[in-house]
């Protein structure tokens, strides 16, 4: 029996799971995005100067290598209009229903009900959920924000008819959407204040547009973009993998950033407010050029008091208050939600939120007890500090394969609670020898301490665990009438 398999998301996982089910042959599949177009983070993150910070010819399919890639870090629309190009040529832009938002998703015994915002049902033997880590605006919560008297709107929800020139701008948040955005709005604006409450470590971004004769040669030399490809993944592993678990170049990458903000900015003052009090990769680190140089503007200072309430017209922090007619929300997502708003419920009425009521957690990031035929893409402790997130995704894609030829002849199957635990043991001891288990607030952490995003181990590893056979880690449950 082939498989009915209901995908949610169109994101880079989505659209992977939904390209790897055509080229194995299994048509019966509905991609189900609740947006009017595919990308994912790539389609709502469209501020000026969004981009990625891992090497264009990295951050794309290891089965659709793109030669034409302009530079060596991808911007949005470029990457945007890559995942468009990989939709058409694989045929799977058919299969997805767009503006359709599917809020539930219930094990019946048998298979799996989903229910749309509409109300609409249908029934599928498997669900790939491709929601992703970042697709949930998180908005601070500052007293006073609705009373905001001009206009504010979160980065992922950029208001592109709402011009900035001659703005007094308040950027709140300076992770990586702040850093990319504040060089084009503080040529613009005639203010620019940046509300930051922990600095970041910065390292430049050794980007550079690829000349007519380098594509062409990557296009045409054989083997030259796989290996191009191949030291970039390598590189990461040997050099800035180490960094984060705390080894030999942990140093290194310090002296880096150091090296970096000495060089961009002049002012001692303003680089005692940009230089953090942790080691580097507790929290996400930035890699951009243009990020400290924007902040050594005339127009441009950086406000570390910290924020007391949104009034009518500005911010009023410990020290005053500062005028302000826009205000734009740089603050991240909320990463540790996962599949939130979505209700899962697995089998016997399992509920998924108070299952993860501590922390989300899934086997290899993919399996949960009790959910039978549930398989999640990006999800928890799958994120990256040092490598493309692609990489991980393609991995999970193939595990995935690897389980669905056997739900036609055994029936539902899910991980199981031993196999779990023994998982979690090897995370938690994994974890604690990583630098974003020090004593720093981040992303990756959730309201209990807990990092439920990061995978705290080289990739190489992952893709080994990946590939094992699903069964021993799995087992098949038996179906039921309801």
């Amino acid at each position: 029996m082939t498989p009915r398999v209901a995908i949610i998301g169109s994101g880079f996982g989505g659209l992977c799971m939904a390209i790897q089910l055509e080229r194995a042959g299994i048509t019966s599949y509905t991609v189900f995005e609740k947006a009017s177009g595919l990308g994912g983070t790539w389609r709502d993150n469209a501020y000026p100067g969004a981009g990625c910070d891992i090497p264009s010819h990295l951050y794309s399919y290891s089965f659709e290598k793109y030669a034409s890639w302009s530079r060596r870090y991808p911007g949005q629309p470029e990457i945007l209009s890559y995942l468009d190009r990989c939709a058409d040529k694989y045929g799977v832009r058919r299969k997805i229903r767009f503006g359709v938002e599917v809020v539930a998703a219930d094990f019946t015994g048998r298979s799996w009900t989903l229910t749309t915002a509409s109300g609409e049902e249908a029934d599928f033997d498997a669900v790939v959920c491709a929601v992703g880590q970042l697709s949930l605006p998180r908005l601070p919560d500052i007293p006073g924000r609705d009373d905001f008297a001009g206009v504010s709107f979160h980065s992922a929800r950029w208001d592109h008819g709402h011009d900035l020139t001659g703005r007094h701008v308040a950027v709140v948040g300076n992770g990586s959407s702040a850093a990319q955005l504040i060089p084009d709005v503080a040529a613009r604006a005639a203010r620019l204040d940046l509300y930051q409450r922990t600095p970041s470590w910065v390292i430049g971004k050794a980007d550079a547009a690829f000349g007519p004769l380098t594509r062409m040669a990557l296009h045409h030399v054989p083997g030259l973009q796989s290996a191009y490809r191949s030291w970039i993944y390598q590189y990461f592993e040997a050099a800035l993998w180490p960094a984060f678990a705390q080894g030999w170049s942990a140093g290194i990458l310090r002296a880096r950033a150091r090296h970096h903000l000495r060089g961009s900015v002049a002012d001692p003052v303003l680089r005692r407010k940009l230089t953090p009090e942790y080691p580097p990769g507790c929290k996400r680190i930035l890699v951009d050029s243009g990020f400290y140089p924007a902040l050594t503007r005339p127009n441009v200072e950086v406000v570390t008091d910290p924020i007391v309430r949104i009034t009518p017209d500005g911010l009023q922090t410990t020290a005053g208050t500062r005028r302000a007619d826009t205000i734009v929300y740089a603050t991240g997502f909320r990463t540790t939600e996962f599949l939130a708003p979505i209700a899962v419920t697995g089998r016997d009425g399992s509920d998924l939120r108070e299952r993860w009521r501590e922390g989300a957690e899934a086997y290899l990031g993919i399996s949960v007890p009790r959910f039978p035929n549930l398989f999640l893409l990006y999800g928890p402790n799958t994120n990256l500090g040092h490598n493309s997130i692609v990489f991980m995704i393609e991995c999970q894609v193939r595990h995935i394969l690897n389980c669905l030829p056997l739900l036609g002849s055994h029936g539902p199957m899910e991980v199981r609670e031993e196999v779990m635990a023994a998982y979690r043991r090897r995370l938690e001891r994994a974890m604690a020898g990583m630098v974003w288990g020090r004593e720093c607030g981040s992303w990756y952490k959730n309201a209990q301490g807990r990092i439920t995003n990061n995978w705290p181990a080289r990739t190489a590893l992952y893709r080994r665990l990946t590939a094992s056979p699903p069964l021993p880690a799995y087992r098949f449950v038996a179906r039921s009438s309801h």
